[in-house]
């Protein structure tokens, strides 16, 4: 039968002309009425146009200041967790560098004898500008008492170089309770006094150090002025105690607010500003421009969470605990959006604050442009509205014209040939499937075109019906031959379990789960001799039947080496020849081959590019065990593999797998990976039977209703000791 397409005296389109006249006589009632309807709509509409326009307004003025109030609301809440965050990485920086410092500290102080004395210097004007170690030491300190020490902890000078340099910062230290300090700073000189004496420096005087002592962790102060530079920074320090809780020193470093001040002041502005207020509720840092919020020395500075003001106080004080939300708070020059951020390493917080009244500006401005548009708008609707009507009379009564003239009348011959087409499909039946064209139908339009195709396709469905009647058959040919070859495969894999019941030493379990009726994975368990057994877990690159086989041969080939006595390296040498010799299909397989040592846990094993194996010592948890990779076996002739050891000790486990647990995938595309793999592991019993079936339940869990597109092939060994006489 020709396409549509390519018959080109096939009528089309007539079935909607006959169509259109059925309706015509509706389309003119339609349209009389839609004329009226126009033309009193058309002078409501105007009429309500100007009643409703004050309501707009008011409307829109007060959805255009929640909108700018939420805008507001929202970019605060951005700026204040962005900043509060970027300022919060300063202090964790200073406090990485500060426990790094002490406890190298501790190391050295705790074990003074296995470490070599370093040499140790003073302050240097000519080292100004660089990184430069050097001792201070406290008024009354003889340097001859604490050199010792001190050439103990000058061992982590470069250490502390590093530090300095790793993370941009001018200054680290390690002080002695005896009174000299191990310094890195880029000012050396500011320690020599003009008479060219060294200034004394007494570190557990100072404090940073008193605090740290006294509280007994890592703390930051609260903003002084530098002794070096006269800056003001906030100095973190962390107290390091010996094994038996006394003092062995205090780790210190300086962090300064150059950097916190410049981000306030970036943002503040146009109404808006920013405030820190460190854990006592001082102000540490604000605009110039508040006077309300004044930064003072520690001395005077008042604590916020005490202010008359009751709903500051209870901004700043929630705000330190944690985030707040968006409060109105008055303030001596207004009332503000306000709200604060956390910053956790230090235990500070950001305040953010826009004035009330600068959020109105935008909505009075709209308010005068949009009833400035709405007057202009009206006026030019009455002149377009008259207009308009006119033009649709015009455009109606030319369109009712065009219809009168180019309707026809519709005949009966429409509905007698669609009936007969539909009586003639009803009584179609499994002993009458298919629909015969007939002359009654040839009406030259649509209706001969839809005939044609049912006959067509009735024809086409009974050719079908006997093309699956064959594919049905011969699928169920080819399902019984892959069940036997099901069959077959299991059976030569070792599914008794517990395999050898005479022997105490061990306790093993494995299992095989093909994504198709057959698969590519395979594990063995053999005992070579009274002490030595043999483990394999591989994974065959191809699947399905082709897989199968290269498995079979693959087994077979690894067994009776092992069997000659061969070590696993020996085995996987003579398997990859023995298979690159004739892999016309270019398959491969990777293995792992361990041989155990019955008698005392010793493993020897070879990796021919499988999964790393797992591990599991008794009292601990299943850990990766992460050994040496050979290249794929049947992948390059020649390739020589290396062996490794592991000595399982009674109670410790071992498990073998394939890709097919890790890459394990969900209807998102999640794979279920190795961390999900351990945890199942360690979740999953005493036994290794209960451990495979805990991590399958857990992958199965994981995938749900997902399709299995790899085999999943698992074993577990529980090495229990030597034979019980």
């Amino acid at each position: 039968m020709k396409s549509l397409k390519s018959d080109k005296k096939r009528p089309s389109g007539k079935i909607e002309s006959k169509i259109v006249v059925m309706i015509l006589a509706a389309m003119l009632l339609v349209a009389g009425v839609f004329l009226a309807v126009s033309l009193t709509r058309s002078n409501m509409l105007a009429k309500l146009t100007e009643e409703t326009t004050e309501r707009q307004l008011s409307s829109m003025t007060g959805t255009t200041n929640a909108v700018i109030n939420t805008v507001i609301k929202e970019n605060m809440d951005r700026i204040t967790d962005m900043e509060a965050q970027a300022v919060d990485w300063m202090f964790e920086d200073v406090s990485i560098r500060v426990r790094m410092v002490g406890d190298y500290a501790r190391k050295l102080l705790e074990e003074p004898d296995s470490v070599p004395r370093m040499p140790w210097a003073r302050p240097d004007v000519s080292k100004d500008g660089e990184l430069f170690v050097k001792a201070l030491f406290a008024e009354g300190v003889n340097e001859e008492d604490v050199a010792d020490k001190l050439g103990v902890i000058a061992n982590m000078s470069g250490m502390m170089v590093s530090l300095c340099n790793a993370y941009g910062a001018d200054n680290v230290w390690f002080s002695l309770p005896e009174g000299a300090t191990l310094m890195a700073d880029t000012v050396p000189g500011n320690w020599i006094g003009e008479d060219g004496t060294y200034i004394a420096y007494n570190a557990p005087d100072r404090y940073w150090y008193r605090q740290a002592a006294e509280k007994g962790e890592l703390i930051f102060t609260d903003v002084e002025t530098d002794k070096r530079t006269g800056e003001l920074c906030v100095t973190c320090a962390l107290p390091v105690y010996g094994a038996d809780g006394t003092l062995l020193g205090v780790a210190g470093a300086d962090l300064y607010l150059t950097e916190m001040k410049d981000t306030v002041a970036n943002n503040s502005g146009n109404g808006g500003f920013l405030v820190v207020v460190n854990q006592d509720g001082h102000v540490i840092i604000s605009p110039e421009s508040q006077d309300y919020f004044k930064v003072l020395n520690s001395d005077r500075a008042a604590d916020l969470r005490g202010s008359g003001n009751i709903k500051l106080a209870g901004l700043v004080t929630d705000a330190l605990q944690g985030k707040t939300d968006v409060r109105i708070i008055q303030l001596t020059d207004g009332e503000y959006y306000m709200l604060g951020a956390p910053m956790k390493t230090v235990g500070w917080a950001m305040i953010a604050a826009f004035s009330a009244s600068a959020a109105e500006v935008p909505a009075q401005t709209l308010q005068e442009d949009f009833e400035k548009v709405q007057q202009e708008a009206t006026e030019q609707y009455r002149d377009k509205s008259a207009q308009g009507q006119k033009i649709a009379l015009a455009v109606l009564a030319g369109l009712l014209v065009i219809l009168l003239t180019g309707a026809f009348l519709a005949g009966r011959h429409i509905a007698k040939p669609l009936n007969g087409i539909t009586r003639q499909i009803s009584q179609l039946g499994e002993d009458n499937l298919e629909f015969r064209m007939k002359d009654e139908y040839r009406t030259g339009d649509e209706v001969e075109v839809l005939a044609n195709s049912f006959a067509d396709l009735s024809h086409k469905t009974v050719e079908y019906i006997e093309q699956v009647r064959t594919v049905t058959a011969e699928k169920e040919r080819i399902g019984t031959e892959l069940q036997l070859a099901q069959q077959i495969q299991e059976g030569m894999l070792p599914s008794v379990f517990p395999p050898y019941p005479e022997r105490s030493e061990f306790d093993l379990y494995a299992t095989m789960n093909p994504a198709r009726e057959v698969g590519g994975d395979f594990y063995d368990f053999f005992l070579i001799d009274e002490d030595h057994l043999a483990l394999v877990m591989a994974d065959v690159s191809g699947k399905s039947v082709p897989g199968a086989l290269f498995m079979m041969v693959s087994k077979a080939i690894l067994k009776n080496n092992a069997m000659l006595g061969k070590s696993p390296a020996e085995i996987l040498n003579a398997a990859n020849e023995a298979i690159c010799s004739n892999n016309k299909m270019e398959m491969f397989v990777t293995v792992w081959i361990g041989i155990m040592e019955i008698s005392t846990g010793r493993i020897v094993a070879a990796n021919a590019g499988h999964e790393y194996p797992v591990v599991y010592r008794k009292g601990g948890d299943f850990e990766l065990y992460k050994d040496r990779h050979g290249f794929v076996v049947g992948g390059m002739p020649g390739i020589r593999y290396k062996e490794y050891e592991l000595d399982l000790k009674p109670g410790d486990r071992l498990f073998l797998y394939t890709d097919g647990v890790p890459e394990a995938t969900d209807a998102n595309g999640e794979l279920f990976g190795t961390e999900r793999m351990i945890d199942a592991l360690n979740r999953g019993g005493s036994k290794p039977e209960e451990i495979l079936k805990e991590v399958r339940r857990n992958v199965d869990a994981f995938v749900g209703d997902a399709e299995q597109f790899d085999d999943l092939t698992m074993l577990c060994l529980e090495y229990k000791g030597k034979k019980k006489a």
